[in-house]
């Protein structure tokens, strides 16, 4: 049946580095305040690359140009009494970003940027959204990179 058909949720990203430290974004959730990439769920019609520039801009008004592909990872959240956990399949670039657009309003639920080093996003722990937040810049530190 249909309805009983697995979807996971499809996401971008983008991981921004510059002079050392990355390009987050601190935002209200169902948990509170938590650090992410930039990134958010795919849209109808777009490719991941045009989704991770599209979610760039609304959450740090930066224009991202992506280089390579990061990777592509798969990871669920647990169960809550709030509802069944949701299972992310995520597709991370990597890039630069230009400085942000004068006047331009950040998406909610975004409260505001951050530039952060490996440490400081390591040591924020259960702040970050979950665990693919540093898993991407973690692969990003290594070397990974995948042609677009």
């Amino acid at each position: 049946m249909a309805a009983d058909r697995w979807k996971p949720s499809v996401t971008v990203a983008a991981v921004i580095e510059k002079d050392g430290r990355y390009l987050m974004i601190e935002e209200m959730t169902r948990d509170g305040l938590r650090i992410n990439n930039p990134a958010g769920g795919l849209e109808p019609g777009e490719s991941p690359v045009e989704g991770a520039i599209r979610e760039a801009l609304e959450e740090t008004a930066c224009h991202f140009t992506p280089q390579a592909l990061l990777g592509v990872y798969l990871a669920r959240n647990p169960d809550s009494e709030r509802g069944p956990g949701v299972t992310y399949l995520r597709f991370a670039f990597c890039g630069s970003a230009s400085d942000p657009v004068p006047g331009r309003a950040l998406d909610s639920p975004v409260v505001r940027t951050l530039w952060m080093t490996f440490d400081e996003i390591a040591a924020a722990g259960d702040r970050l959204r979950g665990p693919l937040v540093l898993q991407c810049i973690a692969d990003h530190r290594a070397g990974r990179r995948l042609p677009l």
